[in-house]
């Protein structure tokens, strides 16, 4: 298909361990202070072993990373699937790969899946967005 050259995708984000004070960070910032994030006595009165991480921290890094990889003025369309539970200590690593491509006026369309996935191999969120892929500009002729 012709249109122009896709960006390679930038090498997986990898990041973590994930510590408490990472979550805790993500939540000052966000303004999402459920306490089960950051309360041990909660989190464990709930059944859980300890607080556990805000899942848009990591769907935000996902998104950073395809931000990236196309630009964050070239994305059109952003969705994620929460699946696991990130916990202080697991290491992330964000990563996609092109789905589909489609000729719009002015570049491509592009589709990409995309997954943050724990050190296990499981997959804590998976996501699907769409950019856009520009014309390069003509050259100026003087």
């Amino acid at each position: 298909m012709s249109g122009p050259e896709i960006p390679e995708p930038p090498a997986p984000l990898v990041t973590g361990p994930v510590t408490q004070t990472d979550i805790v960070r993500y939540q000052g910032a966000s303004g999402d202070m459920q306490p089960i994030h950051h309360d041990m006595e909660l989190a464990r009165s709930a059944g859980l072993p300890g607080p556990f991480s805000v899942g848009m921290y990591q769907a935000g890094l996902l998104g950073s990373w395809l931000a990236q990889w196309f630009g964050a003025e070239n994305v059109r369309r952003y969705r994620v699937r929460f699946k696991e539970r990130v916990w202080p200590g697991d290491v992330l690593t964000c990563s996609g790969q092109v789905a589909d491509r489609r000729p719009v006026d002015g570049g491509s369309e592009v589709d990409v899946e995309l997954s943050c996935s724990r050190q296990d191999g499981s997959t804590a969120v998976e996501a699907w967005a769409t950019c856009v892929v520009p014309d390069a500009p003509s050259p100026v002729v003087s």
